[in-house]
């Protein structure tokens, strides 16, 4: 072994900081935790207010729909595996409603209820919570402290992790809230609310009957040291989830006795003899998320009611017992509905605060959720080709979107406008209003599990490359027995959707070979220099002069032939020659120069003429044919090339693409011969 590689042993031991460890188990008395607080009083904030420090602290930005996007959902401390994507709106409405809840506006007396459909992301936002908290608590900013009785040489740690605060008696916490809300710098004031614990009740009282109210005395018996919030340790962290109802016991929220314990301390209703390990006690201080909500038992929901309104629970043969904690819960569609229609859940319906977390409606988002799981460095040996991805969220997208009521817009074109792009004739107010016309949009659909399946299937087959034509394939096929769609109708309509993302990828590539075929950038110049000149002299009625000095009128026929091509009618050729020289003279006044390239109708218009004057010289379709002339080969490698370069195929993927556009001029110039020879 290299003198340079240090043993494994020594370079773990470099990387620890020892002094690190002493800050994140800080010990000491209540006089030292008081001092702590009147430097930094937000060591003694509430659950919430917590909670929105946290995610405030990973900072913010505008997304491209002008909605603050909180960075926290990003996944920094995962390195965005656990990302989540598409949904600004619903997880900015979730921070404001952690913010309202901070201030003490009312949300921190309700469940929070995440509710869309399975697989849009609600666990995932619940564990980036979660996990956040835990890194937040290690940090400077997001310390925070409890406390263990020292009584005869026996250490008694708060059951549930209370603030040391609490030992500060009723009639002066006034006082001391005043004193510490002085420094304070927030749009929330620290308030000291609730009691102790039970056990620690217990202690209070036996210590100040000691010490003959000696209030003193009595906190000399505190030990401070700092809490570490933790999942796994289930330290201020909690997770519930339902079981069969027959096996359901409330106790697993709000702990049970300890039988061994019972004869020990000589009573049942001892404090000392009883659990705090229910789910309650567990993620005191912090965060509780309800899996599957509503799927718990009535009797469950009664303590759950208790917990959210008067922020307390009730163990069993105890008084009610403070908790300071964000509750969070998520649940499906169905459930939801059974919730809305029994008038027995109506408190419950009362103290939620509903936040809808539909599918992603964002191709560009959605593509993100797959490149995320099948990045490359997961793909040894394979690669997914160009466009696989993006046809495959296209298809997904297309499931959740309801169909256009405007007649002059395609579900094609509704994804794009979603996804931000421009689509001719409509503009970004009448996206907010198509978008306000389907409220329920994204609540059902294709979830993204399903498409990922889909994916790791081709993956796991024996060809090197996957293409978005063997997804959507996989797609096709799955759809035919796919356990979830008991509704024939629905299911050919996604049948049809698929379809429809074939053609679209077939017009992508398409365009790409095209593009490939009139690389050549002088000629597309060329070309739009002497459609602009004709455009010019036809608007100002003035004759064309060549170099040689010669006038001519202007070439109907040239530029009728680029218009075509991007569907300018007869009728409206003049509007558009006059709106393009318009353009451009507006360019010009501004000191700018004229580039087409910045025109996306014009260039492909351009391409498209340059393509069709080219491609009889190139021949494509003789791709498909068993014997190729050299010079033909040549001009296709050049082709194939040109996709490796600039679209990011490699030379399988390209190859495949060539065969697959030749094939569909083949079959469109058989078409056009057919139809010739029976007119």
């Amino acid at each position: 072994m290299s003198d340079s590689i240090p043993p494994i042993l020594d370079l773990v031991e470099a990387n620890l900081v020892a002094a690190r460890f002493a800050e994140l188990h800080w010990r000491g008395s209540l006089a030292e935790y008081l001092e702590i607080v009147e430097a930094r009083p937000l060591v003694a904030r509430n659950a919430w207010q917590r909670c929105l420090d946290m995610i405030e602290s990973h900072g913010s930005l505008r997304s491209a729909r002008n909605v603050r996007r909180w960075k926290l959902f990003d996944d920094p401390l995962g390195n965005g595996d656990d990302a989540v994507y598409g949904l600004d709106e619903p997880l900015a409405q979730l921070v404001q409603t952690i913010r309202a809840g901070a201030r003490g506006l009312g949300p921190e007396r309700r469940v929070i209820l995440l509710h869309g459909p399975v697989g849009s992301s609600k666990s995932t936002i619940a564990r980036l919570l979660k996990r956040g908290l835990e890194e937040y608590s290690r940090s400077d900013e997001g310390a925070l402290y409890t406390f263990s009785w020292d009584v005869d040489g026996e250490i008694t740690p708060s059951p549930m992790n209370q603030d040391p605060l609490l030992l500060v008696p009723n009639e002066v916490r006034a006082l001391v809230e005043e004193r510490i809300n002085k420094k304070l710098r927030r749009e929330y004031r620290i308030k000291i609310e609730g009691e102790l614990d039970p056990v620690s009740r217990w202690f209070f009282r036996m210590l100040m009957e000691r010490y003959n109210g000696d209030w003193k005395k009595v906190v000399g018996h505190v030990r401070v040291h700092r809490m570490l919030l933790s999942e796994k340790d289930r330290i201020g962290i909690g997770t519930f989830q339902p079981k069969d109802e027959k096996n359901q016991d409330s106790t697993e929220l709000t702990g049970d006795l300890n039988y061994r314990k019972i004869a020990e301390y000589g009573s049942d209703s001892d404090p000392r003899a009883f659990n705090f390990d229910g789910e309650f006690n567990v993620a005191n201080r912090g965060l509780l998320e309800f899996v599957e909500v509503l799927k718990l038992d009535v009797a469950f929901l009664y303590d759950l009611l208790g917990a959210t309104q008067e922020h307390s629970i009730k163990p069993r043969k105890f008084a009610q017992t403070s908790i300071d904690e964000v509750i969070l819960g998520h649940t499906n569609e169905p459930e939801y509905k059974k919730l809305a229609a029994n008038d027995l859940m109506e408190a419950f319906r009362d103290r939620t605060i509903k936040i809808d977390v539909p599918y992603n409606l964002s191709v560009k988002d959605e593509v993100e959720i797959y490149r995320r799981q099948f990045a490359r460095h997961r793909l040894p040996g394979k690669a997914i080709a160009p466009h696989a991805l993006e046809i495959a969220s296209l298809w997904a997208v297309l499931t959740r979107l309801d169909e256009p009521t405007h007649p002059n817009l395609t579900l094609i074109q509704k994804s794009r406008l979603y996804d931000g792009e421009d689509v001719q004739g409509f503009t970004r107010d009448q996206t907010k209003e198509i978008k306000d016309q389907s409220p329920r949009e994204g609540m059902l659909g294709i979830s993204p599990r399903y498409v990922q399946d889909k994916i790791a299937t081709c993956l796991a087959s024996d060809r090197p490359n996957v293409s978005a034509l063997d997804v959507l394939n996989e797609i096709e096929r799955g759809l035919r027995h796919h356990s979830m769609i008991s509704n024939e109708e629905l299911r050919r309509r996604y049948m049809q959707l698929v379809s429809t993302a074939r053609e679209e990828y077939e017009e992508i590539i398409k365009r790409e070979v095209q593009r490939a075929i009139t690389a050549d950038r002088e000629a597309i110049d060329r070309l739009c220099g002497k459609y602009l000149d004709n455009v010019k002299a036809h608007v100002t009625r003035e004759k064309l002069i060549d170099s040689s000095g010669k006038e001519s009128d202007p070439d109907e026929r040239l530029m009728r032939s680029i218009e075509e091509k991007i569907d300018i009618p007869e009728a409206r050729k003049g509007d558009f020659r006059h709106e393009l020289l318009n353009y451009i003279a507006s360019v010009q006044s501004e000191g700018r120069t004229f580039d087409y390239r910045e025109n996306t109708r014009l260039v492909r218009a351009l391409e498209l003429k340059t393509f069709e004057d080219k491609r009889d010289t190139i021949q494509l379709t003789s791709v498909v044919s068993t014997v190729i002339d050299p010079d033909t080969q040549e001009k296709i490698s050049v082709i194939r090339d040109r996709l490796m370069r600039e679209c990011g195929y490699d030379e399988v993927s390209a190859d495949e693409v060539l065969h697959h556009v030749a094939g569909l001029f083949a079959r469109g110039e058989a078409k056009r011969g057919g139809n010739a020879e029976a007119a």
